[in-house]
């Protein structure tokens, strides 16, 4: 997995660590239109000291701003890529939910950072498929309760 990893580097320069920063900091600047070193670092469990880091991390790579009164704001590159942050972590989030997992938030966190925006995309048109199709959804659901009775 590892060379597969670095064969893949991101061109973005984004590591996992780096975009459950800029996921939360978009989440945050949705809110309240810009963020703070102190509500990221609660949110995210870590020292202020590492989130500073990390978001001139971000700003290095063009994706923040941060004015002297401790605004941390979106650049147009930093809210796009948040945006598909957050709408890969909420398809994932769903995706679990529907098929039953029982702790859908964890499991998208542990594994949103390995999908390719191709995935992403499939998992949403599966979503859209069973949402347009009820009929369809129970069937699925019905078969996986029936599978879950027979173990």
């Amino acid at each position: 997995v590892r060379g597969y990893q670095l064969a893949s580097r991101r061109e973005d320069g984004l590591t996992p660590a780096l975009e459950d920063y800029l996921e939360m900091v978009y989440r945050l600047c949705l809110e309240d239109r810009y963020a703070r070193v102190g509500k990221l670092s609660e949110l995210l469990h870590v020292k202020p000291s590492s989130t500073s880091k990390m978001i001139f991390k971000l700003v290095d790579l063009g994706y923040l701003e941060y004015d002297p009164y401790d605004s941390i704001l979106l650049t147009d590159k930093g809210r796009q890529a948040g945006a598909y942050l957050l709408e890969r972590h909420d398809t994932l989030e769903r995706f679990l939910r529907l098929i039953g997992n029982i702790s859908p938030l964890e499991e998208a966190e542990l594994i949103e950072h390995s999908l390719g925006s191709s995935t992403v995309s499939q998992i949403n048109t599966l979503l859209d498929f069973f949402a347009k199709n009820p009929a369809v959804k129970k069937r699925y659901e019905d078969f996986k309760k029936a599978a879950a009775d027979a173990l």
